[in-house]
């Protein structure tokens, strides 16, 4: 999943995070506080998670240290308005993998955060191929020969997740989920469009493999054979 989780309570900053994240083809799920995100965070398979210290209702270095005596392995990015020494390293005690000290410039956030997706197994590469077709995350496009598209935010998460999965079979939740995260409404048939989309634009650019509805199992890309 080509998803982060945010966990922080200032809007204005957490809108900011979300657009320019989604801007480098990252999606973003922002939770206010600790107790709203607990649940998300242990049952989805986010790819990293920003953690405000400051949290209403108590410190951020908790929720970190709750989802390591749980087992959980998020590689997790701490926000703090502290620079003492003492801070950073209680952080890193907690089980935090990083930190950034407030105010920070966009593009160092950005530059974490990649950094961090990259250390678990399942390496979340700037580029992602399946049967010669390239999706690149970054550029928001999928290519394939000469023959480039762009891609919807949504349509984005999309074939990143039927991307990485190899030719395997995605359940519908799991591509709603990585389009549209949890905190947004999804009409019944948003998914249904989507997927209506991206046929075309395969078609539109030749791509070999086809994306299929295997009926009663979910959706996959297929390679067809030439």
């Amino acid at each position: 999943m080509n998803r982060i989780a945010l966990v922080e309570d200032h809007a204005r900053l957490a809108t900011l995070v979300e657009r320019g994240l989604a801007a480098a083809g990252i999606a973003v799920d922002v939770f206010p506080d600790a107790e709203s995100a607990w649940r998300p965070l242990i049952e989805h398979p986010y790819a990293a998670v920003i953690v405000d210290r400051g949290l209403p209702g108590g410190d951020g270095l908790e929720l970190v240290r709750r989802l390591r005596t749980n087992g959980h392995r998020v590689p997790c990015l701490m926000l703090t308005a502290r620079d003492a020494l003492r801070d950073r390293v209680d952080g890193l005690e907690a089980g935090a993998d990083d930190y950034l000290t407030k105010p920070f410039a966009l593009e160092e956030l950005l530059a974490r955060v990649r950094a961090l997706m990259r250390r678990p197994p399942t390496l979340r590469d700037s580029l992602l191929e399946y049967a010669g077709l390239q999706v690149a995350p970054e550029a928001g496009s999928m290519r394939c020969g000469d023959d480039t598209v762009s891609l919807a935010p949504a349509e984005l998460q999309i074939m990143i997740c039927l991307v990485r999965a190899n030719g395997r079979t995605v359940r519908r939740q799991v591509l709603e989920q990585a389009a549209w995260g949890l905190g947004e409404a999804v009409t019944p048939n948003a998914l249904d469009v989507a997927l209506h989309r991206l046929r075309k634009k395969l078609a539109a650019i030749c791509a070999n493999p086809t994306l299929v509805n295997l009926r009663g199992q979910g959706y996959a890309l297929q390679d067809s054979p030439t």
